[in-house]
C-alpha cells in the first residue's frame, strides 16, 4: 500500500479508489515529463532525489520510443516518493516568470517598432514616460534604426542597439 494511502487507511478514512491513484499515478508521470525539459540548473534548485536526478537525466539521452515510455513510466514511479505540490509550485512560478519575461520583451519590441516607424513623435511620448533619458543620444539612436530599417540588405546593428537601450532603460521601472 503506498504512503499515502497508507495514511488515509490508518485515519479511517477510504482508501482512493484505483481510478484515482491511476489519475494520481499519471500525474506524477506527467509532472515527471515536466522535468525532463528543465535545464540542469534549474533541476538542481529543486532539490530533487540523486536517483530523481539521474532517472531524469538518462530520460534526456534515451533515443529509442519503447525505451523513453519505460524510462517516464520508472520517473513517475519514483516521483510517487517527493512532495508533487513543491514541484508544482516551482514549475508555476518559473512559468511565470517566463510569461512576465516574454510579455516585457515584447513590450521593448513594440518599442523599438514603434520609435523606429513614427520617429520623433514616439521619442516625445517615451520621454514623457521617462523624463531622465537623454533624448539628443536617443534621437541619434532612432535617426540610424529609421536609416538601417529603410536600406534592404543592411544588418541590424543600430536596431538592436535600440533595443539593448530600451532592454537598458525598462530595467531602471519597477516591474
Amino acid at each position: 500500500m503506498p504512503h499515502d494511502d497508507r495514511k488515509a487507511h490508518e485515519a479511517g478514512a477510504e482508501p482512493p479508489s484505483k481510478s484515482a491513484r491511476k489519475r494520481a499515478a499519471h500525474a506524477a508521470q506527467d509532472l515527471g515529463e515536466a522535468l525532463t525539459a528543465l535545464r540542469d540548473a534549474e533541476l538542481e534548485a529543486l532539490e530533487l532525489p540523486e536517483a530523481l536526478l539521474d532517472a531524469i537525466r538518462a530520460a534526456r539521452r534515451i533515443t529509442s520510443r519503447a525505451a523513453a515510455v519505460r524510462q517516464r513510466q520508472y520517473i513517475g514511479r519514483l516521483m510517487r516518493e517527493v512532495d508533487l505540490e513543491s514541484i508544482r509550485a516551482a514549475l508555476a512560478t518559473r512559468d511565470a516568470r517566463t510569461r512576465r519575461d516574454a510579455e516585457r520583451f515584447r513590450q521593448i519590441s513594440a518599442w523599438r517598432e514603434r520609435l523606429i516607424a513614427e520617429g520623433p513623435p514616439a521619442l516625445t511620448e517615451l520621454s514623457r514616460r521617462h523624463p531622465q533619458i537623454d533624448r539628443d543620444e536617443w534621437a541619434r539612436r532612432i535617426e540610424a534604426a529609421r536609416a538601417e530599417h529603410v536600406r534592404p540588405g543592411s544588418r541590424a546593428g543600430a536596431a538592436r542597439e535600440l533595443f539593448r537601450a530600451l532592454r537598458a532603460l525598462f530595467d531602471t521601472m519597477p516591474r
